[in-house]
């Protein structure tokens, strides 16, 4: 809405000259406004890569500490598997033996 505009006590009505002015400055803004949303945007979309980037490495460090013990706990079981082969062995003949009739006969029926 146009408004009559009071200069040194006189009163004049805005003309297209100031229309363009404000608009210019309306254009401005929202040029200067549409930056800094982009400046936030960048900003937030950085963080959230830093927090996946640090979640990431963290899951990677954990999946290697349970390989390291897998592989730990494999080399133990192996090891007592050996030697219970030593101490008995006809024993683990035997188990071996029936291991392989089960598997044996299990394939047989297929």
């Amino acid at each position: 809405m146009a408004r009559a505009q009071t200069t040194n006590g006189k009163t004049s009505t805005p003309d297209t000259s100031d229309l363009a002015a404000q608009i210019e400055t309306l254009k401005t803004d929202l040029a200067n406004l549409t930056s800094m949303i982009g400046e936030i945007g960048t900003a937030q979309s950085e963080r959230a890569k830093g927090a996946i980037q640090d979640k990431l490495e963290g899951a990677r460090e954990t999946g290697a500490a349970r390989v390291a013990d897998a592989k730990d706990q494999a080399a133990k079981l192996g090891a007592e598997a050996n030697d219970f082969v030593v101490r008995q062995p006809a024993t683990a003949l035997g188990i071996a033996a029936g291991i392989g009739f089960l598997i044996g006969m299990l394939g047989a029926r297929r």
